[in-house]
């Protein structure tokens, strides 16, 4: 295992200099724990370390850990189909990968049922790239007039992706397009950087990093 505690503390200290250096206030970032594919014992040792808000890929691998530590805050951070939402509903505090109608309206019926008003995030695929899931910029406002006329859904803000191997300027130019689509539709939460790119995210106003790799270490998919 990974020296999680101190990585954990060295990511919250990049964070918190990352908020400085631009002028932000550093308690106006969240610095969300990627323990996708990772076991409980992982999301312990963080929590040890100060760490609240955990970030899932998977619903069913979301609500197995939040059974076992209801007391932590959860995010729904990966493609989500409608198919999975009664796994999560109820027991995260925000979806950050809305990307349709049908999937709004099914996020809906599932918080109504549950007496709740589930918080959500619209993922919008500023880049264009054919393998990333979100919606296009042009197509946001349609999308927050509709699901702002349900009773259950509460688009709080948006989240995007940067692609891999940018450089540094490449990624502020996409994550301040999303900034400027937030700021134009009156959103104020801004999930944008993973481990590769969070400080160039800050400094264009994310309010979440999703760190993974730098807190948990490298990630083995084929075994699960």
């Amino acid at each position: 295992m990974p020296d999680i505690k101190q990585n954990y503390l060295n990511v919250l200290e990049s964070v918190k200099k990352a908020a400085e250096n631009c002028g932000r206030d550093p308690g106006s970032v969240r610095l969300i724990a990627v323990s996708k594919t990772k076991p409980i014992e992982y999301v312990v040792k963080a929590a040890e370390a100060g760490a609240v808000d955990f970030g899932e890929n998977r619903p069913q691998e979301l609500a197995a850990k939040q059974a076992e530590m209801p007391e932590l805050r959860w995010h729904q951070i990966g493609t989500l189909q409608r198919n999975k939402v009664r796994h999560i509903v109820g027991k995260c505090a925000l979806i950050h990968s809305v990307d349709s109608l049908a999937l709004a309206l099914e996020i809906n019926k599932r918080a109504k049922a549950a007496g709740l008003v589930q918080d959500v995030l619209i993922q919008v695929n500023i880049t264009g790239e054919e393998t990333k899931s979100g919606i296009e910029p042009s197509e946001l406002e349609a999308l927050l007039n509709e699901i702002k006329s349900m009773d259950a859904v509460n688009p709080v803000g948006l989240m995007t992706i940067s692609v891999a191997g940018s450089t540094p300027d490449e990624n502020r130019e996409v994550f301040s397009k999303l900034k400027k689509l937030a700021d134009r539709f009156g959103l104020k939460e801004l999930s944008m950087g993973m481990t590769h790119d969070y400080v160039e995210a800050i400094e264009c106003g994310a309010t979440m990093v999703r760190v993974g790799t730098a807190i948990f270490g490298a990630r083995d998919y084929g075994t699960r």
